[in-house]
């Protein structure tokens, strides 16, 4: 059996290009059995893994190994089987299935002979303004079989067949934020009893969440109107994100900021103000805007719109063939 690190596969100090694994303490005639290829390259802050297995793999983390900076791990199998295990669970993956594991404590994913598994790694921070509470969902069996999980199982096979060698650095950030939409609306159906099985405080967490997002650019979402609707009070609230790296109120003003500038970038929007994309997105002071924004991007709206569209003609001046003089 050959036993793999989830981290030395998919995010401390990964190899580019294809590179094999191999058991420790293996003899020389059985080398070759317990062997297997490993591919890694990255979509942004994303890693992306495909493990080919020859004999028998086990990926196992173990507990107390921390990451920086903490990831989750969804694991898709592109051809064969494997079994995950988790917190007390284990589900079966057939070709097309996905689950996620969370790489901050013990899980184990075996794969027999032949088989090929993707492994994507999400900074956890990031995955959770996606999918409210990843940690519940660990080892829960996401099935190819329709709706958006084939719709995102078949995404990512298919950019991983054929284009993950011809994409730039920025195709690949943009393929990295579709993946991650797909697989919070993927997440998005799995029944509410499967949350309400873990704790009170979690439940609340993600209707809370849920909430902030389906409200996120109305001007009057503060503290008190989101306890008010989620029927808890304005304390509980902030208690339920106390053990976070952000407050409720900082959580919204990041969300709003990031999709500010994904506006800012957009050709779709080049024609209008910087102005009507703040008042778009839930701000309602220009100049309040623009302070907060400096300071999470360390330059002004304007600052950030043109320097992106000067890099983006700098770009397109370095791919341009030099004209060929005749005799």
């Amino acid at each position: 059996m050959t036993y793999i690190e989830s981290s030395a596969v998919a995010d401390a100090d990964p190899c580019r290009g294809r590179a094999y694994y191999a058991a420790p303490a293996v003899a020389p005639s059985a080398e070759r059995a317990c062997r297997g290829q490993v591919d890694w390259m990255e979509l942004g802050d994303l890693t992306v893994t495909e493990i080919a297995s020859e004999a028998q793999a086990r990926q196992a983390r173990a507990s107390g190994v921390r990451l920086h900076p903490p990831r989750c791990f969804l694991h898709l199998m592109l051809e064969g089987e494997g079994i995950a295990r988790q917190d007390g669970r284990e589900v079966l993956l057939r070709s097309g299935d996905f689950t996620l594991c969370d790489g901050t404590r013990h899980y184990e994913v075996s794969c027999p002979q032949g088989s090929w598994i993707l492994v994507l790694g999400i900074p956890t921070a990031k995955l959770r303004r996606h999918i409210a509470c990843p940690e519940s969902l660990a080892a829960v069996a996401m099935r190819a079989v329709s709706g958006v999980n084939g719709l995102l199982s078949g995404f990512l096979r298919t950019y991983w067949r054929e284009c993950r060698h011809s994409l730039d650095a920025d195709s690949a950030e943009r393929i990295g934020v579709a993946v991650l939409d797909l697989l919070g609306a993927a997440y998005a159906q799995v029944p509410r009893t499967h949350a309400e099985r873990s704790s009170r405080g979690t439940a609340h967490r993600i209707r809370i969440l849920n909430y902030i997002h389906a409200h996120l650019y109305e001007s009057d979402l503060t503290p008190a109107q989101i306890a008010q609707a989620c029927r808890i009070t304005t304390r509980y609230l902030h208690y339920l994100f106390s053990d976070g790296e952000e407050t409720v109120t900082r959580y919204i003003l990041k969300r709003r900021l990031e999709a500010c500038s994904q506006a800012l970038l957009a050709d779709s929007q080049r024609g209008r103000t910087v102005t009507a994309i703040a008042f778009d997105h839930g701000f309602n002071s220009a100049t309040h805007f623009g302070r907060v924004f400096r300071a999470q991007f360390g330059m002004t709206p304007r600052e950030y719109r043109a320097r992106a569209g000067s890099v983006a003609r700098s770009a397109r001046r370095d791919m341009a063939v030099p004209a060929t003089v005749g005799c």
